[in-house]
């Protein structure tokens, strides 16, 4: 049985914010905006999963992740689906998500290099509290003014397509081999299962839980820990003091109590729910 609270490593990145919330506190001195906000354990663990959050002050790359066994191919360990909850978004902003319509190789690499790509994506406009579940294979763009949390693969399986003129490479060869040229198709999770437990992400690769309620008793495999990620309230895991803008790394068997209604995510890998998550109160 083991819970650890997960340290934090801030990513600087120009297109991030010096501004954050969600508990975080801004970036000030020396310090330059700040674009991701990670959680890890100490040293080279390498868990299946890895979350974070990210803060964007202007759009970021168009891009697209393969899915295992295309990253397995080149001797990546993993490739990369992941899912977003937005938590802030200015009143025009936008994700692009797969292309308008269908679209041939040749024409994207066109696209690509006359700049026009950006129109031939499918942006949609985003809110606080939007899901959006992204699949390995999704060309994707995060636009300017969001925060949110990324749960995903950990896996540094990206190939950068597109980045508004930027001296940054690209990898337009193996983003195109691994893209879904069709348009982006929504997968919704099964949704409320249970007074207070909703899954959004049910597989192929994790599974996320949203949790609202007072108490949440759960077990997982020790060799598959599960990443417990509060949005609001506060309480105790296994005796441990809990709040928003922190995440905890579950092994075994774990008791959470919260001090008031509270909001969690709860990631693990694996294609099904656990059958050993009970909410008890509300």
């Amino acid at each position: 049985m083991s819970v650890v609270r997960l340290g934090t490593h801030r990513v600087e990145k120009p297109w991030g914010r010096r501004v954050l919330g969600n508990g975080f506190p801004d970036a000030t001195g020396t310090e330059g905006p700040v674009g991701e906000i990670w959680f890890g354990m100490p040293g080279d663990a390498n868990d299946e999963l890895l979350v974070k959050y990210l803060f964007t002050s202007e759009r970021l790359s168009v891009q697209v992740h393969p899915n295992d066994r295309q990253a397995r191919a080149v001797g990546l360990p993993r490739g990369k689906d992941e899912c977003w909850l937005i938590l802030k978004a200015d009143p025009d902003a936008c994700i692009a998500l797969g292309p308008r319509h269908a679209i041939a190789p040749d024409r994207l690499v066109e696209a690509i290099a006359d700049r026009s790509i950006e129109n031939l994506l499918h942006w949609e406009p985003v809110r606080r509290g939007d899901f959006l579940f992204v699949p390995a294979g999704t060309v994707h763009a995060i636009g300017a003014g969001i925060s949110l949390i990324e749960v995903q693969q950990n896996s540094d399986a990206t190939y950068r397509l597109y980045d508004y003129g930027r001296p940054r490479e690209l990898h337009v060869e193996a983003g195109i081999a691994v893209a879904s040229r069709r348009p982006f198709e929504r997968i919704d999770g099964p949704g409320e299962v249970a007074p207070g437990r909703m899954i959004l992400v049910e597989g192929p690769t994790f599974v996320l839980e949203r949790w609202a309620g007072n108490i949440a008793e759960i077990a997982v495999e020790p060799d598959q820990p599960g990443f417990l990620v509060p949005l609001s309230g506060a309480g105790e895991i296994n005796a441990q003091p809990w709040a928003s803008g922190e995440c905890f790394r579950v092994e075994g068997a774990a008791r959470i109590q919260a001090s008031e209604p509270a909001d969690l995510l709860f990631a693990y890998p694996g294609r099904e729910r656990l059958d050993t998550v009970a909410m008890i109160g509300s």
